[in-house]
């Protein structure tokens, strides 16, 4: 099945073996992301989910290859991304039908999951204490 996750193409070249500077100093060659298993514990306990495995498994990869410095670069590569304060974001995954969500690590290059859910799990959730 593919993966029905909405996002631009990237739009810089992925350099192999090349450490790029963070705007602090700091090497980074790509995203960290803590951690993929929160994606997959969601689909794996409970089998209703099944279909958000592609689209998430989409994300981590597109996430695991970028170079975020700020919340305009992950707009330029998803654009539905919602840009939340204190470094938090949610992306819509297999169109809106569920959602991660992450705090970033902008210095560091770290995107941490704090969740992923249905809209309606989303919707009961305050996001910026998740």
């Amino acid at each position: 099945m593919m993966a029905s996750l909405i996002y631009k193409p990237l739009s810089f070249p992925i350099h192999k073996n090349v450490l790029l500077k963070s705007r602090y100093g700091t090497n980074v060659d790509r995203m960290r992301i803590i951690a993929l298993s929160t994606l997959k514990s969601f689909w794996k306990e409970s089998p209703e989910y099944m279909d958000s495995k592609e689209p998430a498994l989409a994300w981590h990869r597109h996430t695991l290859h970028a170079n975020w410095n700020s919340p305009t670069e992950i707009k330029r590569h998803f654009g539905s991304a919602d840009i939340l304060k204190d470094g938090r974001v949610v992306f819509n995954i297999a169109v809106t039908k569920y959602r991660i969500v992450v705090w970033i690590n902008y210095a560091y290059g770290t995107v941490y999951i704090r969740f992923i859910g249905t809209h309606e799990q989303y919707s009961k959730i305050d996001v910026q204490s998740i």
